[in-house]
């Protein structure tokens, strides 16, 4: 993989590209989720680099991303991935977001309809303001001073223990939430402004259609919220496949990474039919 930046007016990203197989497509996109880094994807990337083009960040404000001015919003997001991907000769991107990096995918589906070839939601939720009720969105606007006060021992081992049921899991997201070991205050500002403009997109009650083949995979123990409950609707209202992952957590592509390379790989396979 070889890294490279990003300057945007907000700060610079870093992201890391693999074209050895360039002349193969689609190109695989893996947008991590909320405080998670690039190394979120090390099983995938591992089995998908060499077969097809492969891209990962570290999302702005993110880990290496940083420093980063927090004045931006999911649909920024979506505008500056597009700005790498055309600048890396990304045209046909099936993206692979995981919780964060899932809705950042449907920004990116709701702006760029037309080059977006296939769409793979792991442990996200529909950004559709149908979803979710008034407390909820109230909450995720003020979650900051939650992440600033709460004692970082107890935040280090809940965010772990939280997200993955693996030992391989766990100490990934450990040895991740460590980036910020020392500068809670920044951690808080990551997870306090990504729930914020989270919660501004669903507001914004746009419709988020997802017009690709796309796939929804979820943790049968993914205790993350409410995600269980938004994938079972959102796969009964859109009719989107889902594949339950059997004692996998939120997290489930580092839980379950062969099954959940196996379901990318066949999605990618049918879309290059």
């Amino acid at each position: 993989m070889i890294k490279r930046t990003h300057e945007t007016s907000c700060g610079c990203i870093h992201y890391w590209v693999d074209r050895a197989a360039e002349k193969n497509s689609p190109q695989l996109v893996f947008l991590p989720g909320l405080t998670a880094d690039h190394r979120l994807f090390i099983k995938q990337i591992r089995y998908f680099e060499g077969k097809y083009p492969v891209f990962v960040w570290d999302a702005p404000g993110h880990a290496s991303s940083w420093p980063f001015t927090f004045d931006f919003d999911l649909m920024d997001k979506a505008r500056w991935l597009d700005d790498i991907l055309t600048r890396e000769g990304f045209d046909q991107p099936v993206i692979i977001g995981q919780s964060m990096g899932g809705y950042v995918g449907q920004a990116y589906a709701r702006l760029f309809p037309e080059k977006l070839k296939g769409f793979v939601s792991i442990d996200s939720a529909p950004l559709q303001r149908e979803y979710v009720t008034a407390a909820e969105i109230w909450l995720l606007k003020r979650m900051e001073p939650v992440y600033r006060y709460y004692p970082w021992k107890a935040l280090l081992k809940s965010g772990t223990k939280g997200v993955a049921e693996t030992a391989y899991g766990r100490k990934l997201m450990h040895k991740i939430m460590m980036t910020y070991d020392g500068d809670q205050e920044r951690y808080a500002k990551i997870s306090g402004h990504g729930f914020k403009m989270l919660a501004e997109a669903m507001e914004a009650d746009l419709p988020y259609e997802i017009k690709c083949p796309a796939l929804l995979i979820c943790g049968e123990k993914d205790h993350a919220g409410s995600c269980i409950r938004y994938n079972k609707a959102w796969h009964k209202r859109t009719g989107i496949p889902i594949e339950w992952i059997a004692g996998a957590g939120h997290n489930s592509n580092t839980d379950a990474p062969e099954t959940v390379n196996r379901l990318i790989e066949k999605l990618v396979l049918e879309i290059h039919k």
